[in-house]
């Protein structure tokens, strides 16, 4: 975990850019000894982004499924990607 005072964002920002990019993790600034903010690289955030997106549709499909919602066997499922490849 990477952590510095909010100072030094002003004062070394290429070197905080550098670590964010470097490590791929997040730097948490804080301000008189708390935590203020988090700076990450854009590129992993995007990731983390589309790794909650995710997370949040396989878990609305996991409630459906266990809420009883129909769902398809791997075979139906099969049969139907069968059918749209030939179509194309």
């Amino acid at each position: 975990m990477n952590i510095r005072p909010s100072a030094s964002i002003r004062q070394n920002y290429n070197e905080i850019s550098m670590l964010c990019k470097n490590t791929g993790e997040p730097v948490y600034l804080t301000k008189n000894g708390e935590g203020d903010l988090v700076v990450m690289d854009i590129d992993a955030f995007s990731k983390r982004e589309k790794m909650l997106q995710l997370r949040e549709k396989l878990l609305s499909v996991e409630e459906n499924r266990q809420s009883g919602a129909k769902g398809y066997s791997v075979d139906e499922l099969e049969s139907a990607l069968d059918a749209v490849i030939k179509e194309v």
